[in-house]
C-alpha cells in the first residue's frame, strides 16, 4: 500500500504495516492527484495569509492599544498567539510535504507538532474563557472580590495550559521521524511521520495519539463549554439584560465557530481510529483519506476566523482595528510629507496609541 506525504499521516499512519486489502487485485495507491495537491496548497495559502494578518492585528491591538484588562482578554491574547504559531508553520509544512522534507529531521518534528500544540492550547483556552464568563455572569456576586486578582490567576492558568499542551504533544515530537520511503513503483521519497521500532509501541501510539486529541483536545473542552454557556444563557434569559447579551456574544460566536471547524475532523479521525485494525477495502479507504484531508482543511480555518469575529462582532475591538488603520495611514504620511507637516501628523499618530478615559479602559468581552 503506497503512502505519500500528500495527506496528513502524522497522526494515524506510521511504518507499522497496514492491513491488506483482499478484494483488490492491485496494491492500493493513496497518492493524491495533482489537482488535489494544488487545491490543498491554495487553501493553505489563503488560511496562512488571513490568519497571519488577523492574529497579528489582534496581538498588536492588545499590546499597543487595548491592553489586557480581564481574564478573557488574557485568554484571547494567548489564543491569537497559538493560532499565529500554527499559521507561521503552515507554509513550511505545505512546502516540505511537496518537496520531500528538504528542511530535515528537526523541522519535521517541530512542524508536525505545531498543529497539536495549537489544538490543545486553543481549545483548552476557549474552555477557560467559557469558565471565566460563567463565573463573571452566573456567579457574579460570589466572585466580585476574587476577580480583583484575575490577571494573576489568568496568567498562571495560561502558563499551565501551555505546559499541558506541550506535554500532550510529546508523543508526536518524540516519535515523528524523517526517513526515506520506497513506494511500490520504486520511487524513493522522504517522509515525515510517526515511526516506531517496536510493533507494540506502534499499536499503542496509533490509538493513543488520536484518542488524546479527540478526548482532551475536543470532547473535554466541549463539555465545559456546553455546561458553562447553557448556564449563562439561562441566567441571561432571567436577567433580560441586553448589555450582557452583547458581552457574551463575541466569545460564544468564537466557541461555536471553533467547534464547527473541528467537529468534522474529529468525527473523521474517530472513524479512522476505530477501523485501524480491521481489514479495509481500497476504495472506502481512499474516500476516508479524502474526507480526512477536507475536514483537516476546515479545522485549519479556525486560525483565521477568530480575528474576523472580533472585528465584526466586537464593537470595541472593531474601533481599535479602525484606529490601527488610521495610525498606519498617519505614519505613512509622516514619511511622505515635508518636515513642515510631519510634526502635526506625528502628534495624531501618537494620540491613537494612548488609552482614552472612555471605551479603551473597558474590555470588549466583559459583562
Amino acid at each position: 500500500m503506497e503512502m505519500t506525504a500528500g495527506y496528513d499521516y502524522n497522526i494515524f499512519n506510521t511504518t507499522f504495516p497496514f492491513e491488506d486489502f483482499p478484494d483488490d487485485d492491485e496494491p492500493c495507491n493513496l497518492d493524491p492527484n495533482p489537482m488535489e495537491v494544488t487545491a490543498q496548497a491554495f487553501i493553505h495559502s489563503i488560511i496562512c495569509a488571513l490568519g497571519l494578518i488577523g492574529n497579528t492585528l489582534v496581538i498588536f491591538t492588545y499590546i499597543f492599544y487595548k491592553r489586557t484588562k480581564t481574564m478573557t482578554d488574557v485568554y484571547l491574547f494567548n489564543v491569537a498567539v497559538a493560532d499565529l504559531i500554527f499559521v507561521m508553520a503552515l507554509p513550511f509544512i505545505t512546502y516540505n510535504e511537496q518537496h520531500n522534507w528538504k528542511m530535515g529531521p528537526v523541522a519535521c518534528k517541530i512542524l508536525r507538532s505545531s498543529y497539536s500544540i495549537n489544538l490543545y492550547s486553543g481549545m483548552l483556552l476557549l474552555a477557560c474563557i467559557s469558565g471565566d464568563r460563567y463565573i463573571a455572569i452566573v456567579q457574579a456576586r460570589r466572585s466580585f472580590g476574587a476577580r480583583s486578582r484575575a490577571l494573576l490567576y489568568s496568567r498562571l492558568i495560561c502558563s499551565a495550559v501551555w505546559v499541558f499542551a506541550m506535554a500532550l504533544t510529546l508523543p508526536t515530537l518524540i516519535y515523528t521521524e524523517n526517513f526515506e520511503d520506497v513506494s511500490l513503483a520504486g520511487r524513493a521519497t522522504m517522509m515525515c511521520q510517526l515511526s516506531f521500532s517496536a510493533t507494540e509501541t506502534a499499536k499503542l501510539m496509533k490509538v493513543l495519539v488520536p484518542s488524546l486529541q479527540m478526548a482532551i483536545g475536543f470532547l473535554l473542552p466541549l463539555s465545559v463549554m456546553v455546561f458553562c454557556y447553557s448556564s449563562i444563557i439561562f441566567t441571561l434569559l432571567r436577567a433580560q439584560s441586553s448589555q450582557r447579551h452583547k458581552a457574551v456574544r463575541v466569545v460564544l460566536a468564537v466557541v461555536v465557530v471553533f467547534v464547527v471547524c473541528h467537529l468534522p475532523y474529529n468525527v473523521a479521525l474517530l472513524t479512522h481510529t476505530v477501523d485501524l485494525f480491521k481489514e479495509r477495502n481500497c476504495m472506502p479507504e481512499k474516500i476516508k483519506m479524502q474526507a480526512l484531508t477536507i475536514s483537516r482543511a476546515i479545522a485549519y480555518l479556525h486560525c483565521c476566523v477568530n480575528p474576523i469575529l472580533y472585528a465584526f462582532i466586537g464593537v470595541k475591538f472593531r474601533s481599535h482595528f479602525q484606529q490601527i488603520m488610521v495610525d498606519l495611514w498617519c505614519f505613512s504620511k509622516k514619511y511622505i510629507y515635508s518636515a513642515r507637516s510631519s510634526r502635526g501628523t506625528s502628534d495624531i499618530c501618537i494620540s491613537g496609541l494612548k488609552p482614552s478615559d472612555g471605551s479603551n479602559n473597558m474590555s470588549s468581552f466583559s459583562a
